[in-house]
C-alpha cells in the first residue's frame, strides 16, 4: 500500500510547529479513540520532545471503550497524561483545562515567585488529520472559529485562538508521519479518514477491514449485510457477496467499486457497532 502521505503542506506545518513550540506552555495531542496508537503521531513526539503534553482520546463515543481503556493505561504507564473526550459534547471537555493547569502548576508557581505577572496558559493542538481538532476547538471556545468537516486537510494554517481568560490556543493543520513501517497503520488511518480516499488504494483498505471484521466482529458484520458467509470465507468472496446483495449487475458484472466504498462508509458510520481498530493483545504479540 503506497501513499504519498507527507505532502509539502504537512512539511511546512511541521516546521511551523517546531518554530512555535517555544511560545507555548503545553501541547494537546488529539488521537482517535478507535485507533489510539495508530493515530498517535510518534514523529510529532520527537518534534515536541520535553514540552508538557496531554493526549486527548477523542471520539470516545465511537470506540469499544473496554479495548480503548487498555490503551489509556498503556500511554499512562509511559508517562503520558491521558483524558477522554467526545469533541461533539461540551461536557466531556470541561476537565481538559483543569488538566493543563495541573500539569503547569509548578511552572506558574515559579513564575509567580519571580514576580512575573500571571498570564493565560499558551497551548497548542496537534494531531493527524481528521481526529476532530477543529470540532474540539469550537466546543472549547463555544463558537465556530475553526473550519470543520469529516475529511482530512480542512485546517490549512496555524492560528491563535482565545479559549477563555485562562488559556490561549494555537491550532495547527493535521500532520501525518513521513512514512509508516507497518502498513496496517496506513490502512487504519484510511478507515478513520485521516488519509484522503482519492490517494488511497481503497480495495486494499476494504479487504483489510473484512479480515478485521471476520476476526473480531463477525456476527455483527454478517447480520448487517444478511449474507451467507463463514469465518473461513475468503475476503474477496465476501466482497463479492456484498456487491451481489447490494448492487445490480452492470455490463454483466457487479459494481465492486461501489461495494468497496459502501463497506468503508458503513464502518465510518458505526454500522458494525462500536469498534477499536488497535488491538492491545495484537501489539503485545508483535512485541514478543
Amino acid at each position: 500500500m503506497t501513499i504519498q502521505w507527507f505532502p509539502g503542506h504537512m512539511a511546512k506545518a511541521t516546521r511551523e510547529v517546531k518554530e512555535n513550540l517555544k511560545l507555548v506552555d503545553i501541547v494537546f495531542e488529539l488521537v482517535d479513540a478507535r485507533c489510539p496508537l495508530s493515530s498517535h503521531n510518534m514523529y510529532l513526539d520527537e518534534v515536541v520532545k520535553d514540552k508538557k503534553k496531554v493526549i486527548i482520546f477523542n471520539k470516545i463515543d465511537l470506540c469499544d471503550k473496554k479495548e480503548t481503556a487498555k490503551w489509556k493505561k498503556y500511554f499512562e504507564e509511559r508517562g503520558y497524561k491521558v483524558v477522554y473526550a467526545d469533541a461533539k459534547n461540551s461536557n466531556s471537555l470541561n476537565g481538559i483545562i483543569g488538566e493543563a493547569k495541573e500539569e503547569l502548576s509548578e511552572k506558574f508557581e515559579r513564575m509567580k515567585a519571580k514576580g512575573i505577572k500571571p498570564r493565560a496558559i499558551r497551548s497548542m493542538v496537534i494531531g493527524v488529520p481528521n481526529v476532530g481538532k477543529s470540532t474540539f476547538i469550537n466546543k472549547m471556545i463555544k463558537k465556530n472559529v475553526a473550519n470543520t468537516a469529516n475529511r482530512p486537510g480542512v485546517t490549512k494554517k496555524q492560528q491563535w485562538l482565545k479559549l477563555n481568560k485562562d488559556i490561549d490556543l494555537l491550532d495547527t493543520p493535521g500532520i501525518l508521519m513521513p512514512k509508516f513501517d507497518n502498513q496496517e497503520i496506513g490502512k487504519k488511518l484510511s478507515l478513520i479518514a485521516s488519509i484522503k480516499d482519492d490517494i488511497t488504494p481503497l480495495d486494499e483498505v476494504a479487504l483489510y477491514l473484512i479480515e478485521f471484521l471476520k476476526k473480531y466482529h463477525f456476527e455483527d458484520f454478517k447480520s448487517f449485510y444478511k449474507i451467507d458467509i463463514s469465518k473461513d470465507s475468503e475476503s474477496l468472496e465476501i466482497m463479492q457477496a456484498i456487491a451481489k446483495k447490494r448492487f445490480k449487475l452492470i455490463a454483466g458484472d457487479y459494481d465492486y467499486d461501489a461495494a468497496i466504498k459502501l463497506l468503508i462508509q458503513d464502518f465510518r458510520t458505526q454500522k458494525f457497532g462500536l469498534i477499536t481498530l488497535d488491538k492491545y493483545e495484537d501489539m503485545l504479540a508483535h512485541e514478543d
